[in-house]
């Protein structure tokens, strides 16, 4: 499962960069620990894997990501950690989350709105902060009420909650019934 955490916080809320450059979102962790580091593409409606940084500074990169573009670097404490993108293009446009496992739940971040193009005018920055701060369910769900890796297991979580409930109801029924048709045969 996915939560929401206070183990971790995770800096800027957005960025903007222009195509080539490249940038770097912070992530503080709690206490030691290694980070994975996920993205949300709102154009391919994916959430990938981009790469898990342990304690040593070991990384295992997810499929099909390149190890020139994306490095983690981390500072003594182990409990600071940053994604580096380099080579900037529009496909990197999207939310950038860090991550900890912990009791089998993948606790995210609030997550960093990363825009990429050749020009951007010079109110750009104020447009995308307003548009992250009035972005529903601000912290790390904000993102989530359209993937699937949120609303497939909740849908699926009521139809049994629902299932459960119906076969309830029956049983309850039918043993209703067969109460009143014994009071009433007597």
């Amino acid at each position: 499962g996915f939560c929401t955490n206070l183990l971790l916080s995770q800096a800027p809320e957005g960025i903007l960069a222009q195509t080539n450059n490249e940038t770097q979102i912070l992530c503080e962790l709690k206490e030691n620990a290694g980070v994975y580091w996920y993205r949300w593409s709102q154009a391919r409606q994916i959430f990938e894997f981009l790469v898990f940084s342990n304690m040593l500074g070991k990384a295992t990169y997810g499929t099909n990501i390149s190890q020139d573009k994306f490095s983690v670097r981390g500072v003594s404490s182990h409990t600071s950690y940053s994604l580096h993108i380099s080579h900037l293009h529009d496909s990197d446009n999207g939310t950038y989350y860090c991550s900890v496992s912990q009791s089998s739940q993948l606790l995210l971040g609030r997550g960093t709105q990363l825009g990429v193009g050749k020009h951007h005018p010079q109110g750009a920055k104020m447009c995308l902060r307003r548009a992250v701060m009035r972005s529903p369910g601000k912290g790390v769900m904000r993102v989530g009420a359209c993937s699937p890796l949120i609303w497939v297991p909740l849908a699926t979580g009521v139809l049994v909650i629902l299932l459960s409930l119906v076969h309830t109801a029956h049983r309850l029924h039918r043993l209703r019934r067969r109460l009143w048709l014994r009071i009433h045969r007597q």
